[in-house]
């Protein structure tokens, strides 16, 4: 992969452009996703703790709970209740994440009324159907209904005590605070969650138009519906903490999906490098940016202890 990355010169600046706004549209939902969740933040605020925290879960391993971590921290330094801040994280990554694995079924939904979806490619887009109704059936029972999320709060309960005692602590999760959570994260949207849904979708739909671009400026003419499957899985596999950010495990991934979709392998790697740079690399500066202009904006309460030093 490294030796192609000169032939991203073939690829001329204004499809480069394309992917640069389709990019920066999503990251603009992901700050709305935010402040539809907690309207009272402003939009600096927003902008600055998801582009830090998604910094950080990108170059360290297994960086999404520390990414997570930072980008709440923030905002309580900004001045947002923490338990309001802690349900509101909770609930839009709930959603966002519930859009990325409904990808899958949509794919193969379209293939149903289209072109059929190749041999190599069925067993993933129906293995990614099932999860997504299987997860979702189990977070409407656990949002919806006390009795699973007791059931559920009293075995963590239970094992969250026995880590406890052989640590000789006190404390720990309880089934009472584990639903009191539950329903602050869903009174956090409330009759927001319709808007929520929209700019979630919009935040992972820009993202796959930045593949999209990338594939077009190589020449490519995929079946949309494959693309759509392909990045699907990309994307859960950037979740997956084998490497920072899934660098590597991504591309090679994402280049496989996209030749089982029929791109050719060439076109299919130049393409993937090129989104990566966009995807990946360049919001790794922005996060660094993001992170000092925080600082200079919230600094005095940053030096009493409320936001370590990343």
């Amino acid at each position: 992969m490294w030796d192609e990355i000169p032939r991203l010169r073939e690829i001329s600046i204004a499809w480069f452009a394309a992917m640069v706004l389709a990019e920066a549209a999503s990251y603009a939902c992901a700050w709305e996703l935010t402040r539809v969740a907690l309207p009272k933040v402003s939009m600096f605020v927003a902008a600055t703790s998801q582009l830090t925290s998604n910094a950080i879960a990108k170059v360290v391993p297994g960086g999404a709970a520390i990414g997570a971590g930072v980008g709440f921290r923030m905002l309580s330094v900004s001045g947002i209740d923490r338990g309001a801040a802690g349900a509101a994280l909770a609930a839009t990554s709930i959603i966002s994440n519930g859009v990325l694995l409904c990808l899958p079924l949509v794919a193969l939904t379209v293939s149903i009324v289209g072109a059929p979806i190749p041999a190599g490619m069925s067993h993933v887009a129906w293995g990614g159907a099932v999860l997504f109704v299987l997860l979702f059936a189990a977070s409407f029972s656990l949002v919806r209904f006390d009795r699973p999320i007791r059931l559920l709060g009293t075995a963590i309960e239970r094992v969250g005590g026995w880590v406890q005692r052989r640590r000789h602590r006190a404390g720990g999760p309880t089934a009472a605070g584990i639903i009191r959570q539950r329903d602050q994260m869903v009174a956090s949207l409330g009759a927001r969650w319709r808007t929520a849904l929209v700019v979630a979708v919009g935040n992972w739909l820009f993202d796959y138009f930045a593949l999209v671009a990338a594939l077009e400026a190589t020449g490519s003419r995929p079946r949309l519906s494959l693309v759509l499957l392909a990045y699907a899985v990309a994307a859960v596999l950037a979740m997956i903490p084998i490497t920072p950010g899934g660098v590597g495990f991504v591309e090679a991934g994402l280049v496989a999906m996209l030749t089982l979709a029929g791109i050719p392998g060439d076109q299919a790697l130049l393409a993937t490098l090129a989104y990566r740079v966009v995807s990946y690399w360049l919001p790794l500066p922005a996060g660094l940016m993001a992170h000092l202009a925080f600082r200079h904006r919230y600094g005095s309460r940053e030096a009493e202890g409320s936001l370590p030093s990343t």
